[in-house]
């Protein structure tokens, strides 16, 4: 990819340092809003927080349902980021992410739920509790992999929150994630893997040109219909696979990147 030069990095970290200070007051004000104000100012944020790394978002495919369990691949921190960019939701993410400066009290006031995958007996209850949000009416994204990867190749999902699904009777909405360069290239240059620290892959982000983040929509599978979590698991993660390989095809592509994931 491109590098961008020095004033060009330091102006996007200064941007970034920016948005963050910004998120310190939309963590306050956020409490003293409801409904479609509250969407509106997180939405914004987020793509605020794109926009200031110098990072495009394209989202691809059909508009979902109102509600339900969302899974994507994992590749980066940028993936919770284009997510909530798009529509916030409820994330299911590891318990790390509170110690997010910023990131994490805002991922707390918009209903982070967490789970700890260093102890296997928490599982149960993470489950539960996915599944009463699911109920609720919530829409609950999920990074199935457990962990991430490079974006051109992917991990088995596990079937344990698709099973949140099948006890609340709603549908799974797969998301393709996939990172390029401005001519459509794919790059694993966002990608948050191996001994790289969070600063370190900021920074990698920052200091090059053209990078695109897409999100492409996929048909929901109805999880009451199918009622096996492990089947469930292996659609989603084909259907992912689908678009995230190289040579994966292409799905129509809507006009404005605003088109929530939930409507």
């Amino acid at each position: 990819m491109r590098r961008a030069g020095t004033h060009r990095v330091v102006l996007r970290l200064t941007r970034a340092a920016g948005q963050m200070l910004l998120g310190v007051g939309l963590a306050v004000v956020y409490a003293l809003v409801r409904g479609p104000v509250r969407t509106a100012l997180v939405k914004a944020w987020f793509r605020g927080l794109l926009r200031a790394f110098g990072v495009r978002l394209v989202v691809r495919g059909e508009r979902p349902e109102a509600d339900g369990l969302v899974v994507t691949n994992h590749v980066s921190w940028l993936d919770v980021v284009a997510l909530m960019a798009v529509n916030p939701m409820r994330l299911l993410a590891k318990t790390e992410l509170r110690s997010w400066p910023v990131v994490g009290p805002l991922a707390a006031r918009v209903g982070t739920l967490y789970i700890d995958r260093e102890r296997l007996s928490a599982l149960p209850d993470a489950v539960r509790t996915v599944a009463d949000a699911l109920r609720d009416g919530s829409v609950v994204g999920a990074f199935p992999e457990g962990t991430t990867w490079c974006g051109l190749a992917s991990g088995t999902y596990r079937p344990a929150v698709f099973q949140a699904a099948v006890d609340a009777g709603v549908q799974v909405r797969p998301v393709a994630l996939r990172f390029t360069t401005a001519s459509g290239a794919p790059t694993t240059i966002a990608a948050f893997v191996g001994a790289a620290t969070l600063l370190e892959s900021v920074l990698a982000v920052a200091r090059v040109r053209g990078l695109v983040v897409e999100l492409s929509v996929l048909p929901a599978i109805d999880a009451a219909a199918i009622g096996d979590r492990r089947e469930l698991a292996r659609r989603a993660e084909r259907a992912v696979a689908a678009i995230t390989e190289p040579d994966g095809p292409e799905v129509p592509h809507l006009t404005e990147a605003g088109h929530a994931l939930a409507a």
